[in-house]
């Protein structure tokens, strides 16, 4: 199912990153970005994608749940990713 949805998600996110699901703006980034790590670590290109849109917004309004901003903040850091020892938050290596 999430290979089949993320994409989507993304897509929407692409062109308004703050997008509206049914609850608050940006609820559709806050669950993109909630996925679990796992998640994008099996899917590199869907994690390129979303640290592409996070890049663009830069720091996350304050409405945004503090574990939502933290995710955000380690997946744009340029250090290696958690639990690889490789690559960058830029997807540069």
């Amino acid at each position: 199912m999430l290979p089949s949805l993320l994409p989507l998600a993304l897509e929407i996110l692409r062109d308004d990153p703050m997008a509206e699901g049914h609850m608050y703006e940006g609820d559709l980034l806050s669950a993109v970005v909630k996925r679990s790590p796992d998640v994008r670590e099996e899917w590199p290109e869907l994690r390129a994608e979303l640290v592409g849109i996070l890049s663009e917004l830069g720091e996350l309004p304050s409405f945004f749940l503090p574990e939502v901003r933290s995710t955000a903040r380690e997946l744009l850091s340029p250090g290696p990713r958690p639990g690889t020892g490789t690559g960058t938050g830029t997807g540069t290596g």
